[in-house]
């Protein structure tokens, strides 16, 4: 499905991930905002530290929300809470949304530390079809680096720039990453 991105009302679910090292579960975080900012909703799931749980974990967000009105979703980062991995085919088949992923730092690649988990094969399967990444300049002057599925290059600057107002975190991603790290101080504050 075309993103339609002069519809009023786009929505974004934008996920992002909180973890320490010490835990074995990862917070993740989902906010629903408009295109004109205005956050219209959130969901949580946990994930596990090393695991390979992160794709159920996205699916799980967005299913809990109960919403068909999300027109995209974008994540921040696709290996993320050390190597566990979101199969973004899987997301996009499974939602039948337009899925963004987007990192902030060039790389050579994961295949390397991937190799060390026991279930190395099925990690770097996943990694491989992840497919490389494209840069993006945003409309302000930062780059970024973007996997995506069920869209152009083109329409995910677009998304990009319609919900990253400076820097070059997306407005979703900011906000689901500053609530993920105030789930997780919360949960150590009442353990």
């Amino acid at each position: 499905m075309p993103l339609n991105f002069f519809k009023r009302g786009l929505r974004a679910l934008g996920i992002a991930e909180s973890f320490v090292k010490q835990r074995e579960k990862a917070v993740l975080a989902g906010v629903v905002m408009r295109g004109d900012l205005q956050i219209d909703g959130f969901g949580f799931a946990e994930i596990t530290l090393r695991g390979l749980d992160a794709t159920q974990g996205v699916i799980d967000i967005y299913n809990q929300l109960g919403r068909r009105d999300i027109n995209l979703i974008m994540l921040n980062g696709c290996v993320i809470s050390l190597f566990n991995l979101v199969n973004l085919d899987k997301v996009y088949e499974t939602l039948a949304k337009p899925v963004i992923c987007v990192t902030y730092e060039e790389s050579s690649g994961l295949e390397k530390y991937l190799r060390e988990f026991s279930d190395a094969d099925a990690r770097l399967e996943i990694y491989r079809r992840l497919g490389a990444r494209s840069e993006v300049l945003l409309h302000t002057g930062y780059r970024v680096f973007v996997r995506y599925r069920g869209m152009n290059k083109h329409e995910a600057k677009h998304a990009l720039n319609l919900f990253t107002l400076q820097g070059s975190v997306p407005e979703p991603l900011k906000v689901a990453r500053l609530l993920a790290r105030a789930i997780l101080r919360w949960q150590f504050s009442v353990a």
